[in-house]
């Protein structure tokens, strides 16, 4: 198991952020890994909703049940489910200096299968390459579109790495 986490600061509030989050659409803008949703009850995503999300990770095919924990109270939390156990947690607060802190956490969880230990290995070296800052940024991005900003972010003391 492994954990990965980045930091930077978006214009917009917790709640811009969090509604870039949990909308499918916006979702497949900001997401590194390309997929597809195969299902999710409702339009967006919400505390206890469930979904299916399929993708392609390190040039193999998988497929994920998607739990959501919590959207609301500046967090989005779920867990990801497939070859591979993915928790993700996303944290906005108010920045001292404006806009929102965001804070992005992804623990990956390899299954003792082969496909499992492949999907992990190639998700960490995605995570280990940026994926994760990268989405933040797309995250940062987003945000500033909906706002019609015509600065994408203000990514201050951006901040990748893995915890373990």
């Amino acid at each position: 198991m492994s954990t990965w986490t980045t930091q930077a600061t978006v214009d917009g509030t917790p709640e811009d952020v969090l509604a870039v989050l949990s909308e499918p659409d916006s979702c497949t803008r900001w997401s590194p890994i390309d997929f597809e949703l195969e299902d999710l009850a409702g339009d967006r995503l919400q505390t206890g909703s469930h979904a299916r999300v399929a993708g392609r990770v390190a040039g193999l095919s998988v497929a994920f049940e998607i739990d959501v924990e919590q959207v609301g109270d500046g967090r989005l939390a779920l867990m990801a489910r497939g070859p591979i156990t993915l928790g993700v947690e996303y944290e906005a607060y108010p920045a001292a200096a404006g806009g929102t802190d965001l804070w992005a956490t992804v623990t990956v969880s390899a299954s003792g299968s082969f496909t499992g230990r492949l999907a992990a290995a190639g998700t960490e070296a995605l995570l280990r390459g940026g994926a994760l800052a990268l989405a933040v940024r797309r995250i940062a991005a987003e945000v500033a579109r909906r706002a019609d900003d015509p600065t994408p972010s203000r990514a201050l003391g951006t901040h990748a790495g893995r915890r373990r």
